[in-house]
């Protein structure tokens, strides 16, 4: 019989359909008992956003590169009174920094741009609102999230080591102390070849 014969067979849709849901129920069912049993994430899983107020300088960086325009920032600028410093310093004081989550489509530009890691990923993903207003966080809710982001990775045994190390190693070894780059042979430098004329000397 055609294709087209199979078709016109009626009640032939039905019976395939039925054949499918036979073959699902002699299959052991993968459905995950959420909410009471908690799934597993993969370890760089994007849940949200937490921030770290006493690392943010206010340099805005990740508002300007925020594609959505969903991060909002306010500072005020207050003098600091450095003893034996001629004149008083301005620093930067965080006022308001909101993240709606309504508008975030979790590219994670902010976190990469900021130079301080002021901002951190966590896997928290249980934050749902019966009012679209309420995913607007402010700074004191993105501080909560920073208990539930996860240590970072150790640093490999046989890397680099990271600038922070470097320089605090240098600082405990005291002016004069021999460096990586004192301490490095230096590159052989051969004797030019003497030129030979035609007839050998």
């Amino acid at each position: 019989m055609s294709e087209n014969g199979d078709r016109n067979v009626p009640g032939k849709g039905l019976l395939d359909g039925l054949a499918v849901t036979l073959k699902t129920l002699t299959r052991r069912s993968g459905t995950q008992q959420y909410p009471d049993v908690q799934p597993d994430l993969p370890p760089r899983s994007r849940g949200v956003i937490a921030l770290s107020e006493e690392n943010c300088t206010v340099c805005m960086l990740c508002a300007r590169e925020c594609p959505d325009w969903c991060i909002y920032i306010d500072s005020h600028k207050e003098e600091v009174v450095v003893p034996g410093a001629a004149r008083a310093r301005q620093r930067n004081v965080l006022d308001r920094f909101d993240i709606d989550f309504s508008l975030c489509m979790y590219c994670g530009i902010c976190i990469e741009v900021c130079p301080f890691d002021a901002l951190h990923w966590t896997p928290e993903f249980e934050y749902a609102e019966t009012d679209v207003l309420s995913l607007l966080h402010d700074k004191t809710r993105l501080g909560e999230w920073m208990r539930t982001v996860p240590p970072p990775p150790a640093h490999d045994v046989l890397g680099e080591p990271s600038k922070e190390e470097a320089t605090a190693a240098r600082k405990a070894a005291g002016p004069g102390a021999a460096t990586a780059a004192k301490t490095a042979r230096p590159a052989t430098v051969r004797p030019p070849r003497a030129e030979t004329t035609e007839d050998g000397k």
